[in-house]
């Protein structure tokens, strides 16, 4: 996988597909590495007529980590919650930048955008920041940032809190623990999850990086306004089960971004299982042939 220089930072990206197709940036959530977009589900967004682009996000992968002083994610949610400022070694605008500058980079004019989670918020930053790169933007199992909607269950918070000890299978086993969870109840498949998991930890294993992830999303606020100002076609995917970020996350993206399709999935929850993918495809397809 290449390495560019982008936005001051090293961006570890790949490229699945035809070069000369329709080019599809996916952006991956919290913590998450490119390798989170499975394989089988960008071959086929590639079927389709995309040129797929996905990418390590800074601080995950092997993307630049963002040394800074010590931050704690657990206050930083609290003041976000209580409306408090928060200071952040980066935002999602930086995030977004990053994402912005990538394409630029690899001789990308524009893309269309999917983002997943925290994905997609730095997916609609990019379309409030960066208009002239984003063809269409999808926006799945994400929020505006309004603290009123999509906040967490219980227990899904518990588990987003839970940090395991540093060895891998204390790490794979918390996070089938937490898929279990948060995942979509009826397509929990544990074997998929403990094989993706290993593979996420072989390749890059660094805890801090989701910390600072989480800080930037708090001190980041809510976009919900700005989004008013989106005017490319626009497409918001929701699990109806999703307990990570509730559904009214997903239904307030889509009110406030003008002419949004809200794309509710029943059963799904804060995952992307294959049986989604044929929804999933079928309407990222149908989105951009209206760009």
């Amino acid at each position: 996988m290449p390495n560019v220089r982008a936005n001051g930072i090293d961006l570890e990206y790949e490229e699945i597909g035809d070069p000369t197709a329709r080019p599809l940036l996916l952006i991956m959530g919290l913590g998450a590495q490119l390798i989170a977009w499975d394989d089988e589900f960008c071959r086929q967004l590639a079927d389709r007529g995309f040129r797929v682009i996905r990418f390590d996000n800074r601080d995950v992968g092997l993307s630049t980590k963002i040394e800074a002083g010590k931050v704690s994610f657990i206050e930083a949610i609290a003041k976000g919650l209580a409306g408090e400022p928060i200071e952040a070694p980066y935002t999602l605008d930086d995030m977004a930048d990053d994402a912005a500058a990538l394409l630029d980079v690899i001789g990308v004019e524009a893309a269309h955008v999917v983002g997943a989670s925290m994905g997609g918020m730095i997916a609609q930053t990019m379309a409030i920041q960066h208009p002239e790169k984003v063809l269409s933007l999808t926006s799945i199992m994400s929020t505006t940032g309004e603290p009123s909607v999509g906040q967490p269950t219980g227990e899904a918070m518990a588990v987003l809190m839970n940090r395991p000890a540093g060895d891998r299978q204390s790490v794979v086993e918390v996070h089938v623990a937490a898929q279990r969870i948060i995942g979509s109840p009826a397509h929990f498949d544990e074997q998929r999850v403990r094989e993706k998991s290993a593979a996420a930890y072989d390749r890059c294993f660094y805890p801090i990086g989701f910390g600072r992830q989480i800080v930037a999303i708090a001190a980041s606020g809510t976009r919900a306004e700005r989004l008013r100002e989106v005017a490319v076609p626009a497409l918001v995917i929701h699990g109806t089960d999703d307990p990570l970020i509730q559904p009214s996350g997903g239904s307030h993206t889509a009110e406030m971004i003008p002419g949004a399709e809200l794309l509710m999935l029943e059963g799904m929850g804060h995952d992307l299982p294959a049986h989604y993918w044929p929804q999933v495809i079928d309407a990222i397809e149908k989105l951009a042939a209206q760009a």
